[in-house]
């Protein structure tokens, strides 16, 4: 374990819910598509046991190097050892990750997309807007992509599409011109810099209201970085497919860009007919591939949100695939 990981830390959010829906089976096998620190793994491992197995996912070094000795730990407390494999890729690489593992199917998948506190906290990783770091952000430092590219060489137009669409910032052009205009003088090294820029494009009067006035652009050059939306897109195209009879696939957004994708995803595999609505009946052949168990998202209680207020904006998404006869199970 490097020292870097040693110092990964991530608090799991909705912690019992998340295991509670996926509803462990000892022998079954389950992904944690973002293993981050461990904590969601650690909680599934646990509740292993003979024949039980566990693939954790991340594409942060640190995080697996954190990740590993932890799991370890917890099946060696297991008198049953269930096994857990570790892989280094995006979760966008889940399917290939089992195909080279030797499986075709698994009985629940989860993915926190959430940033971890490590992440965010430690300043050489450059995602806080709130401490002075590297222009950074990427969560697999192989990747040649950091915010200092977006940031120096993306054209003003390209730079305001991403802050609306990805921040969902409505002074997106305002802060695009700003960026533009002081790279022109001086390449931006750092988030201090970077973050005073958008501060004072925002009127005065909107930043003494709501969030940090850089939480959004930080957002949205987050998720260019690190393409987390595309990657999801392909997540919710896989992970369906890889689930055995009545598998579950749980996943924790924090944003609506993220929910809304979650949502559509689960109500496309509910009701997948694309016949007219004025058809008396389906002719498009197309039937369900299970069903959302959540209707509304599971979000954190008051006792969560006060013990780590960064789970506040978290939901919880659940959705079960048919079971062999092609209905779902009830909760």
């Amino acid at each position: 374990m490097t020292s870097r990981g040693s110092d990964f830390r991530h608090e799991p959010v909705l912690p019992a819910e998340c295991v509670a829906a996926l509803r462990i089976r000892p022998s079954g096998t389950y992904v944690d598509c973002t293993v981050g620190g461990g904590g969601h793994a650690s909680l599934v491992l646990a509740a292993l046991g003979e024949g039980g197995r566990l693939v954790g996912l991340d594409k942060d070094e640190d995080a697996l190097a954190a990740a590993s000795p932890r799991l370890a730990a917890v099946a060696g407390l297991n008198p049953a050892h269930p096994a857990f494999d570790l892989v280094k890729t995006d979760f966008s690489g889940l399917g290939a990750a089992l195909d080279a593992l030797g499986i075709a199917r698994v009985d629940g998948i989860l993915a926190d997309l959430g940033v971890s506190s490590y992440q965010l906290d430690e300043p050489g990783r450059g995602f806080g807007y709130m401490q002075d770091g590297p222009l950074d952000m990427r969560m697999d430092r192989l990747s040649p992509l950091t915010a200092a590219v977006v940031v120096n060489t993306y054209p003003r137009a390209e730079l305001e599409r991403i802050l609306f669409e990805f921040g969902e910032e409505r002074f997106s052009a305002r802060i695009a011109s700003a960026i533009c205009e002081e790279r022109a003088k001086k390449p931006f090294e750092s988030t201090a810099a970077l973050s005073e820029t958008i501060r004072r494009a925002i009127p005065a009067a909107v930043r003494r209201e709501g969030p940090h006035p850089a939480k959004r652009t930080f957002q949205a050059i987050r998720i260019e970085v690190n393409g987390e939306l595309a990657a999801l897109d392909r997540l919710l195209e896989t992970a369906p497919q890889r689930l055995a009879p009545g598998g579950r696939l749980c996943i924790i957004s924090f944003h609506s860009l993220e929910d809304r994708r979650v949502k559509e995803a689960f109500r496309r595999l509910e009701r997948p007919c694309t016949c007219p609505k004025d058809l008396p009946m389906c002719v498009c052949g197309k039937v369900p591939s299970g069903k959302a168990i959540t209707r509304q998202p599971i979000e954190t209680g008051l006792e969560e949100k006060e013990g780590n207020p960064r789970s506040r904006s978290a939901k919880l998404r659940v959705f079960e695939a048919a079971d062999r006869e092609g209905a779902s199970a009830d909760v």
